[in-house]
């Protein structure tokens, strides 16, 4: 006599009612099979590490729609951003062309950049942005911005002080001279 199988997991009915949806979803905003398929999962994954109750179908299925919308967004900002680095690569003179590694690096210093910039106000975020990816002065990101040269001093100074706090944790050790 064999023991009782256990009940499914939760997530695994969650998975299995609305994996086929949520993929349709994704790949027709995102236009692409592939990418449709890995951010299913990764929202299942979220959703493993982070486990949530939904009462019911539509609660369910609005959650899920949040959280791709928001990976999406995700993905988008960052292909802008590597493009935006390649664009600046691709106008440099073929010598400063990065190693491969050195590539991984700087995309991965980029991704974490990306990181935090959702985390600063709109106005710091976006005069980072326009002062480092697109080299703006202080004075035409004021005039975007609707705000002084000095508070564009300010927002740059905060989100670049973010990104070394950023560094520092994935970094601790000091370093010698």
């Amino acid at each position: 006599m064999s023991a009782p199988l256990p009940a499914p997991h939760p997530l695994h009915e969650l998975y299995r009612h609305h994996h086929g949806w949520l993929y349709g979803l994704l790949r027709r905003k995102l236009g692409s099979e592939g990418d449709a398929a890995d951010l299913a999962q990764d929202v299942f994954v979220r959703l493993l590490v982070k486990p949530r109750q939904f009462d019911g179908e539509s609660g369910a299925r609005a959650y899920l729609s949040t959280m791709a919308r928001g990976m999406c967004i995700d993905l988008w900002r960052r292909r802008d951003l590597e493009a935006a680095w390649l664009a600046a690569l691709a106008a440099k003179p073929e010598i400063t062309e990065p190693s491969p590694e050195q590539r991984a690096l700087i995309f991965e210093a980029l991704r974490q950049v990306d990181a935090v910039l959702p985390q600063l106000p709109s106005k710091t975020s976006d005069a980072f942005v326009m002062a480092m990816v697109y080299g703006m002065s202080d004075a035409d990101i004021a005039t975007q911005l609707g705000v002084s040269d000095r508070m564009v001093r300010k927002h740059t100074a905060r989100a670049m002080l973010q990104c070394m706090v950023l560094r520092m944790q994935d970094d601790p050790a000091p370093r010698s001279a």
